[in-house]
């Protein structure tokens, strides 16, 4: 496995060996010691899969308190996926990642906990898997706005598909700081 570290302190690119011939391919999407190798040593204690269409943008969303770091990849299509530091005092807060993920180039982002996570949808459908290190917690459910211009991300599309909650989004500033994760060096 190849590990590309991003600009984000602990945010990682993974691309696994893959095996192919003219029957297809394999590839290990986890193994627990390589990951650990890599410096990933978090458990996955829940696994998502979502389908979105061309345009859909999912995010920014991240869970404080109860932070979910995630293991993302895509099993169909090709996204653009980013990682946001939202830990108050980080020397890269308000800083973003970003990647291309396909499902032609099987490369996996961890998102450590204290990140902000989204991404929007290129091709004319993607199916996005996902493994979190803690549960789903709908009173810890938060979000930042997906244009923040502060946050300066280069998404490649301009008029995405977003739901009510994405779409009304606070930015960065206008979250109160103790919904925010502490940065822990």
């Amino acid at each position: 496995m190849k590990v590309i570290e991003t600009t984000l302190s602990g945010a990682l690119i993974l691309e696994p060996q893959v095996f192919g011939d003219a029957r297809g391919f394999f590839y290990e999407s986890y193994n627990k010691a390589k990951y650990r190798e890599a410096g990933i040593t978090s458990d996955f204690v829940q696994s998502n899969v979502s389908r979105s269409a061309r345009g859909v943008l999912r995010g920014l969303h991240y869970q404080w308190p109860n932070p979910q770091g995630k293991l993302v990849s895509v099993l169909e299509g090709e996204v653009y996926d980013v990682a946001v530091d939202i830990r108050r005092d980080s020397p890269t807060f308000g800083q973003s990642a970003g990647v291309m993920l396909t499902a032609d180039n099987h490369r996996h982002f961890w998102i450590p906990e204290g990140f902000a996570h989204g991404f929007c949808v290129l091709s004319e459908f993607a199916t996005f898997t996902y493994q979190c290190t803690a549960l789903y917690d709908a009173k810890a459910d938060a979000s930042i706005r997906w244009n923040d211009a502060a946050l300066g991300i280069d998404w490649p599309i301009s008029e995405p598909l977003l739901s009510d909650k994405d779409g009304k989004a606070p930015l960065l500033q206008d979250v109160a700081a103790e919904r925010l994760p502490v940065f822990m060096p």
